[in-house]
């Protein structure tokens, strides 16, 4: 679990409980559906439940498949590379998908195309692999 300090009490621990899951709904959806995350949606639901309930938190944490991806974001390691191209390979492939979809609309057409390009630079570029940090810190120690 993450230190938040205190859990929220009162109206405002029901604020996170309710976004935390409205982002497992989220992350639900982007399981079956190209192009939409599912991590970054459980990394928030278990951001929120870190501040409503410890017993949420611990069953994100505990998910298989998106659980250790989530510990892993926690602990500053990122994305493992395989993760990476999985991920830029489905957003591009959806966008390219939309994109022919809405071609009589090419405002639209473009700013999916756009939005898919942020998107792969943000993985690629901002985003941490894995490998790299852990050769990093073992190279430190």
């Amino acid at each position: 679990m993450i230190d938040t300090g205190p859990m929220a009490r009162g109206p405002v621990r029901w604020f996170w409980l309710a976004a935390g899951w409205l982002a497992v709904g989220m992350g639900g959806v982007g399981v079956v559906v190209p192009g939409l995350p599912t991590t970054v949606f459980f990394i928030v639901a278990a951001s929120c439940f870190a501040r409503s309930s410890p017993r949420f938190e611990r069953w994100v944490l505990g998910l298989p498949g998106v659980g250790p991806m989530v510990r892993d974001h926690r602990d500053g390691l990122g994305m493992a590379r395989r993760a990476k191209v999985i991920a830029v390979t489905m957003m591009l492939t959806a966008a390219t998908a939309a994109a022919v979809l809405a071609i009589d609309n090419a405002a639209v057409a473009a700013t999916v195309i756009g939005l898919a390009l942020v998107g792969t630079w943000y993985v690629l570029w901002r985003v941490p692999t894995s490998e790299v940090v852990l050769a990093r810190r073992a190279a430190e120690k």
